[in-house]
């Protein structure tokens, strides 16, 4: 069984994704890993997921993860609510994604399973939604007001 409890490995993984070293990071994970992503979809073992993840730190090299509570679901798996925030490195963009992630554990510690859906793009990317709608409406009724 596992040296530690679940709690902490999936408290360790999120530490050194934030610390962007991923030599630190892929070691955590079995070989034959697989990792299923509302954003990139499924991704079946550590190659396939070491070249997502080096792809995504260079895209967001300021990324960083907040998360306040780990809670095993099980007796492998942890799950945990997170918040995203870091900046596009080709547009100069800061995103904020809020998210929940579900990590199962071998026995061994190692991370077999990794599952994240995008609840949401966060409030910023809200209000920016709704003030292009809102401008969008205001535009159609000048449109009809001035050329009836």
């Amino acid at each position: 069984m596992l040296n530690q409890p679940i709690t902490n490995l999936a408290q360790q993984y999120v530490e050194r994704s934030n610390r962007h070293i991923l030599d630190d990071v892929f070691p955590l994970f079995e070989v034959h890993a697989t990792y299923h992503s509302s954003q990139f979809g499924v991704l079946k073992g550590i190659e396939s997921i070491k070249k997502m993840m080096t792809g995504f730190f260079i895209k967001f090299p300021d990324v960083h993860w907040a998360v306040e509570t780990y809670t095993p679901e099980s007796d492998d798996t942890v799950v945990f609510d997170f918040v995203m925030k870091g900046t596009d490195r080709e547009t100069g963009n800061k995103i904020e994604r809020h998210g929940r992630e579900r990590i199962r554990f071998s026995e061994a510690g190692f991370i077999v399973h990794v599952e994240v859906e995008v609840l949401t793009h966060g409030f910023h990317q809200q209000i920016k939604e709704n003030c292009l709608e809102d401008i969008q409406i205001m535009l159609e009724e000048a449109h009809h007001f001035f050329f009836p």
